[in-house]
């Protein structure tokens, strides 16, 4: 049976969520991430939870497609960030049918950070969501052994989100992906890019939100990596490439996306 294969939003950021719904069914995806919360100033967010016509027609291109929301994005856990002021954007998720929360470590207290996203699971449980932490190796928590201390406070149901750019480009160990509990792991994300030995900041950021490559057209070692995940979990690509979408369009973006993935996973 074919491996369900979903696509993270900022992969086509422009396109509002029912528009992105559209386009990613006609390239061949399963399902989608929204980004609900707008996270840099130079990308846009789309809070449905504030938008009753786009959360309609957000749930009407689901309907008219059969595509799923597995998860909304992201929250930033920062010093100041109250739980129970993202009730109406959790609310939202659930509206829509989604799996996952994403969450991002921007808090240099890892107690506090871990307080915070024991917090968001409570509130997120009874919404039928659950709490994931994306690692990223120019944040506090920079790698998959980092993360996996701070979800361990946080508290058992609190999940990580691996994404094969992050987790190469932090070092993290295959060895450790594998031999985390399966169910800390509930999905992840695939992309590509050339590898080096060490990288700026600023290059980190670049390749991150702006120009990755589809999986299979760069240098992380993905098969591998795909294979010490837990069997079967769904995979979302996450796979910005704003000079080819501006020259060429979302849906090319997308299209060519889907293809490389389905490659890789034909091999994995």
């Amino acid at each position: 049976m074919k491996r369900k294969l979903g696509v993270a939003h900022l992969t086509a950021i422009n396109l509002a969520p029912p528009d992105f719904i559209e386009a990613a069914a006609a390239a061949g995806f399963d399902h989608v991430g929204l980004r609900l919360l707008r996270v840099t100033q130079t990308s846009p967010g789309y809070p449905l939870m504030k938008n009753a016509a786009m959360m309609a027609e957000t749930k009407r291109a689901l309907a008219e497609t059969g595509m799923r929301v597995g998860d909304i994005e992201f929250v930033k856990i920062e010093p100041a960030t109250d739980p129970a002021r993202l009730c109406a954007f959790l609310d939202a998720g659930a509206e829509l049918g989604a799996r996952h929360v994403i969450c991002a470590p921007y808090d240099p207290d890892l107690s506090r950070l871990a307080d915070n996203l024991g917090a968001m699971d409570a509130l997120a449980a009874g919404r039928g969501l659950s709490i994931v932490l994306e690692f990223f190796p120019w944040t506090v928590v920079r790698d998959l052994a980092a993360a996996f201390r701070v979800v361990q406070a946080a508290g058992e149901r609190v999940g990580i989100l691996a994404d094969s750019l992050h987790f190469d480009r932090s070092g993290s160990s295959l060895e450790m992906l594998h031999d985390i509990p399966p169910a800390r792991l509930p999905f992840a994300h695939l992309a590509d890019a050339p590898v080096r030995s060490a990288y700026t900041e600023t290059e980190l950021l670049h390749t991150a939100r702006d120009e990755r490559l589809p999986p299979g057209e760069g240098e992380i070692a993905l098969t591998a990596f795909i294979d010490s995940l837990p069997p079967d979990i769904p995979l979302s690509a996450e796979v910005p490439m704003t000079a080819l979408s501006a020259s060429e369009g979302d849906a090319p973006v997308l299209g060519r996306v889907a293809r490389a993935c389905r490659k890789l996973l034909a091999k994995a």
